[in-house]
């Protein structure tokens, strides 16, 4: 994820950006979904973007339930 995507989603937290970075390759990995190194990812099928981007956000649903159930 660069910082400078062309997309419209801004982090709340900038620093952030790394850890995101990370969990994406750490997701893709899982997968099974070879992450293009020049960071063009228009040759990569939409299916495999659509499954690393789900899975994050399946992740990091987890990650917050998991800190909302320990506060309570």
């Amino acid at each position: 994820m660069s910082q400078n995507s062309g997309n419209s989603n801004n982090l709340v937290v900038p620093q952030a950006y790394g850890a995101l970075d990370q969990l994406k390759y750490e997701v893709a990995q899982e997968l099974g979904i070879a992450i293009p190194q020049d960071g063009y990812y228009g040759n990569m099928v939409t299916r495999d973007t659509g499954s690393i981007g789900g899975s994050i956000t399946k992740r990091l649903v987890q990650i917050a339930e998991q800190q909302l159930a320990g506060r309570f």
